[in-house]
């Protein structure tokens, strides 16, 4: 095959044929006849050489130029694609290193082992453009839903025709029992979209949450248009799924919309799902009122939020117990996963013997530390006083609204609980001496001797020592093992410290030691302020 044939168009024809057939860019199919021809020339003129091959995009000729780069004397590898600047005078008037040389060479006869090189390449190229076609096709279409036919399962994986590529449903991402055969219609969830040696790989979800919330956003126009927003969904997969929706327009129930009339919408969402029960819940910004839709159909009778721990505590009457769980803790976990709460569910019951526990553990508290009578201690537990700081140091008023107390008695409370606060710190104060606390953690505004000590019982002796500590080792937290959360204990948590008061202390502490440059600190203070004020 001789490219200097009469019919230098053939090529031109040719390239264009191949992009319409693969659907890409005629300008790839040329580049890479460009390249395969010059691979061919190579193995005429001398692999060393730099040959190159430009195709004219309107005559289809095609021009064979051989390039040599000048280079610095010392840099010379190739005598056949690099020259001196002495050896490029004779070619350029004044050759700087860069520069190159050009000169065309006779176009090369292809023989029947160069022209099947030759194609070789050019399927390849084609092949890599194909796939990046594909590639950036699907990866616009991630998180979206699509259409395909099963072609065969493998190992338990359905191999799945998506038009212009396969796509994978793996085994973990079917519902339940799913079964597919050949031929069949499937419809899924574009999870994800990777790039890989192979082609692009397409993977599909039926049990991805989102798969049931581009469900109906297909099923309900309101969603499409975004007049209901779905603000969170929690799906197990096959057997129970709860959906949070907000409706912008006061004059469209959210959840009636989702409905439908006689329940069309939900129902083809739940066919689509092999039968999967939805629960439709109007989503609040109040949390409590969030949660106890969540938990429906079970009736809630008080909720206790603990923002700081991100768990939630629910009161439920006695026979709703088991409905609020749900069979095998359903109902809960989705209800959790839907609000992002960490949610414990108590009977009424269960909570009246709880503050009872609490009530007594107070009044006992008080009697000792006060030497007061069992009566007298009880009404200060009512009165909401938790704790021997709040009797010492609370208003005077607030102590005289106590049935019984006058001003004296008042005075002779508040005397009694700073002696006892007063010796407990003493003798917290020997223990922690004992224990080889250094005074600069013992001046340190914010902690107190009790504090200190139970510090140093967890080996935190010095300031250097506390000032390294996270807020989370003091204050206590929640981390997330094996996917349950799991509480972290705090050394002064229970002094209820905050991870806040905790982040405070710890940063003062670096200040003092110099580790920590304060105007850095109030520089990064304003940029935050700032950031916040653009939001």
């Amino acid at each position: 095959m001789a490219i200097t044939s009469a019919n230098q168009l053939e090529l031109l024809q040719t390239a264009e044929a191949v992009a319409r057939e693969k659907m890409i860019d005629p300008e790839l199919v040329i580049q890479a006849m460009e390249e395969s021809l010059a691979r061919a020339a190579k193995s005429r003129y001398g692999s060393e050489m730099d040959i190159r091959v430009t195709i004219d995009r309107k005559t289809g000729r095609a021009q064979f130029t051989r390039v040599r780069t000048v280079v610095e004397d010392d840099a010379v590898e190739s005598y056949q694609a690099q020259m001196t600047v002495a050896q490029a005078k004779q070619f350029l008037a004044e050759p700087v290193i860069g520069d190159e040389i050009i000169e065309e060479v006779p176009p090369v006869d292809l023989g029947r082992i160069a022209a099947q090189s030759a194609k070789q390449v050019i399927l390849q190229k084609v092949r890599e453009a194909e796939r990046d076609r594909q590639f950036e096709e699907f990866e616009g279409r991630k998180g979206t839903i699509i259409n395909g036919v099963v072609k065969r399962e493998e190992y338990g994986n359905i191999i799945v025709d998506i038009g212009r590529g396969e796509a994978i449903l793996r085994r973990n991402e079917k519902i339940g029992r799913e079964s597919y055969r050949p031929n069949d219609r499937i419809r899924s969830y574009i999870k994800d979209v990777r790039r890989e040696a192979r082609g692009p790989q397409v993977f599909l979800s039926r049990t991805d949450p989102q798969f049931m919330a581009e469900l109906f956003k297909m099923e309900v126009p309101e969603i499409y248009d975004g007049i209901i927003e779905i603000k969170a969904v929690a799906r197990d997969p096959g057997s129970r799924a709860k959906i949070a929706v907000i409706s912008y327009d006061s004059s469209i129930d959210p959840v009636g919309a989702c409905v439908g009339m006689r329940g069309s919408r939900v129902q083809a969402v739940v066919n689509e799902l092999q039968g999967e029960k939805i629960d439709i819940i109007p989503w609040n910004e109040d949390q409590a009122t969030f949660l106890v839709n969540a938990l429906q159909p079970a009736e809630v009778s008080k909720v206790v939020i603990d923002e700081e721990a991100n768990r939630i505590e629910v009161v439920v009457p006695d026979e709703q117990l088991s409905l609020a769980i749900g069979r095998r803790g359903q109902n809960v976990r989705l209800a959790s996963q839907l609000t992002g709460l960490d949610i414990d569910i108590l009977t009424e019951a269960q909570e009246s013997e709880r503050r009872q526990a609490e009530f007594a553990e107070r009044t006992g508290m008080f009697m000792a530390a006060l030497d007061l009578d069992e009566t007298f201690a009880q009404l200060l537990v009512s009165e909401g006083f938790t704790n021997l700081e709040e009797v010492a140091y609370v208003d005077l008023e607030e102590l005289l609204v106590i049935e019984g107390v006058d001003d004296a008695t008042a005075a002779e409370l508040q005397a009694r609980a700073r002696d006892h606060i007063e010796e407990l710190n003493r003798k917290a104060l020997e223990a922690a001496r004992e224990l080889g606390v250094e005074d600069s953690l013992i001046e340190f505004e914010g902690l107190t001797p009790q504090m200190v000590e139970a510090l140093a019982k967890d080996d935190v002796k010095t300031l250097e020592d506390f000032a390294t500590c996270a807020d989370w080792e003091l204050a206590g937290g929640w981390t997330t093992v094996n996917g349950e959360r799991v509480k972290d204990e705090g050394i002064l948590e229970k002094f209820d410290m905050s991870l806040e008061e905790a982040q405070h202390l710890v940063m003062t502490a670096r200040i003092q030691l110099g580790w920590v440059d304060p105007s850095e600190l109030a520089g990064e203070a304003e940029a935050d302020v700032a950031a916040e004020d653009e939001v």
